[in-house]
């Protein structure tokens, strides 16, 4: 079952690749006046638009410690992260820049990483989110082997969601 859930994951990345076109689409939204991405992006989409002023904000405001750096550098050659997030939703707009953060700082490398805009409804292109079961965001999913081992919903479970995810990697 989640051998099949990488390869639809793997496939709608494909798809896009192959058909040249933008992976996303960008619409306003409502309620927040910002803009919601809805389908593949990565971290770059977030850092060059300058619009998402909270990027910079929540990354630059963030430490991570020396045992979450190295659970990310051990496990680099051996992890797959997929990553669900809402532009539009504030948990994913504080979380996110600091993921990507401990990425950059632990070497972990870009290619490991699926990321997958959601709209408020959580879905995305290709119902990626639903072969996921995502349900609120960000969700971050941990991948070993073709497998989930673990994920992060939101602040995850004691609210330490980094540390969380430093335990599911080690």
């Amino acid at each position: 079952m989640k051998k099949s859930l990488l390869l639809i994951v793997s496939i709608t990345f494909l798809h896009f690749l192959v058909n040249a076109q933008t992976p996303y689409t960008i619409s306003p939204d409502e309620k927040t006046g910002g803009l919601a991405y809805k389908g593949v992006i990565n971290k770059y989409t977030l850092q060059n638009n300058l619009t998402f002023k909270w990027y910079a904000a929540n990354q630059s405001g963030y430490t991570p410690e020396s045992k979450i750096l190295t659970a990310f550098e051990s496990a680099k050659s051996s992890i797959h992260f997929i990553l669900f997030g809402g532009t539009w939703c504030d948990d994913t707009q504080y979380i996110l820049p600091r993921f990507f953060k401990i990425q950059e700082l632990s070497g972990f490398p870009d290619s490991s990483i699926s990321f997958f805009g959601v709209d408020r409804d959580k879905k995305t292109i290709g119902n990626v989110s639903n072969a996921f079961n995502i349900t609120n965001v960000p969700t971050i999913i941990v991948m070993k082997d073709g497998k989930e081992t673990g994920r992060v919903v939101e602040y995850g479970k004691t609210g330490k969601w980094d540390e969380e995810l430093a335990e599911m990697i080690k």
